[in-house]
Parts: C-alpha cells; sequence; structure tokens
C-alpha cells in the first residue's frame, strides 16, 4: 500500500514526503522528479518548452509516469500539484480519473490542504515552476482544482499554522496500514 501525497503547488508535498520517509523508512517517488529523469534530467519548465508549452502532452507524460508509480508499493508518492487533473478537448482542466485511479487502486490519497491566496503568492516568484496559464492567475487555477482535490482524497490535512514536523506524525499516524519499523 502507497501513501500519497496531493496538493496545490507550495503545499509542502516534497519536504513532507521526505519527513514521512524518515519516519516509515519508506523510500519516496516524486512524479515531478521521475519526468525529469526520463528527460534527461531536464527541469519540468524546460520540459515544458520542449512539447512547446502543450499542458495536454505534459499531462499525457504524467499520466504514464504516474502508471509506473501506481505499480509499485510500500512507497511514499510525492506528485506534482496538477496530478489531479487532465484536459479535455478545448484545453479546459478537468478531473483526471486516470490518473487518481491508478494511484488509489494500492494507495491512500493524502490531500495536503491549504489557504489558497498563501499558497499562490508563494509559488509566484519560483522560476523552477512553469506558469500554468498566460491568462489566469495561480490563485484562480488553484480554486478551479479545489473540488479535484477533495473527490481525490481519502484523508484531507490542513496545513495552516502547523509545522511540518508534526503534520509528518500526523500522516504517519494516518497512514495505519504501515506497521512501525
Amino acid at each position: 500500500m502507497n501513501l500519497i501525497l496531493i496538493g496545490m503547488r507550495g503545499a509542502g508535498k516534497s519536504n513532507l514526503s521526505r519527513r514521512i520517509s524518515m519516519l516509515t523508512k519508506r523510500p519516496v517517488m516524486s512524479t515531478d522528479t521521475l519526468i525529469s529523469y526520463e528527460y534527461q534530467g531536464l527541469p519540468i519548465p524546460a520540459i515544458l518548452e520542449r512539447v512547446g508549452g502543450d499542458w495536454r502532452a505534459f499531462r499525457e507524460i504524467e499520466a504514464q509516469v504516474v502508471q509506473k508509480v501506481a505499480a509499485m508499493d510500500n512507497v511514499i508518492v510525492d506528485t506534482g500539484g496538477g496530478v489531479v487533473v487532465d484536459l479535455d478537448d478545448h484545453g479546459k482542466e478537468t478531473y483526471s480519473r486516470r490518473k487518481m485511479d491508478a494511484l488509489k487502486r494500492n494507495g491512500r490519497v493524502f490531500w495536503l490542504q491549504g489557504d489558497i491566496a498563501r499558497l499562490a503568492a508563494k509559488v509566484a516568484a519560483d522560476t523552477r515552476r512553469p506558469p500554468l496559464s498566460a491568462t489566469e492567475n495561480e490563485e484562480t487555477i488553484m480554486q478551479r482544482r479545489r473540488p479535484f482535490y477533495q473527490q481525490a482524497a481519502d484523508h484531507v490535512v490542513n496545513i495552516e499554522g502547523v509545522r511540518r514536523e508534526i503534520l509528518a506524525v500526523q500522516i504517519r499516524l494516518l497512514a495505519d496500514f504501515w506497521p512501525t519499523p
């Protein structure tokens, strides 16, 4: 059984996955890191540039990596913020049933829920994160994705005002499917 962390950009998925790994002695699989690995170590913005800025193409790459990670067992999966979405024929974001169903087949999904305005401000100047849209700001996109995170979540973890080490312990306790190492 896998422990899957989802949440908006800046929610702390990578930080928490490493902390949970230390508590459980389980490896972390980062979907963004694996995508980068498959593209000779290119960062996500460069991969997106390579596919001509086509977010649909990127979501296909992500879906392939999710299928691989979902086949693993006893790992912590640190997902990209957009793992819960796909794009329809008109480029509109929709809930990604294929990716979330794959992850949930052998895992429990923990949504790191935080204040959207704070998270949007936190990631606004981060050049390691490609812009999600040329016409919409981060906060608008995060608001639209909120129901997708809710739909995907087995557990909702409120991250506001809670230290990361405490959150890691809380998630570890919620992950009652793993015995204490």
